[in-house]
């Protein structure tokens, strides 16, 4: 279910706005949905796996609430990262 150390390398270079850039909400948003994705496919194949879906709707929730932040900064930062991901909305 969680995504491995090199996924998560990967994404965290796709993703910097920086050399250094480890907690950007594109980076952030990125790692979640990476995240998400996986739990959804558990979820299909374990339906009565409650614990894991609460957790997926935290996680949900939690990208929601990046997003947010990252449209009312910069909405062209929030399309383009809305484009990459292939995310609705």
């Amino acid at each position: 279910m969680s995504i491995t150390a090199d996924r998560k390398q990967e994404l965290i270079k796709e993703y910097a706005t920086k050399d250094s850039d480890t907690g950007s909400p594109e980076v952030q948003v990125a790692i979640l949905t990476e995240r998400i994705v996986n739990l959804t496919d558990h979820l299909k194949t374990h339906g009565k796996d409650n614990h894991s879906r609460r957790g997926l709707l935290m996680m949900v929730g939690q990208r929601r609430r990046l997003l947010d932040y990252t449209k009312k900064k910069s909405q062209k930062r929030y399309e383009t990262l809305i484009g990459r991901l292939g995310l609705r909305r």
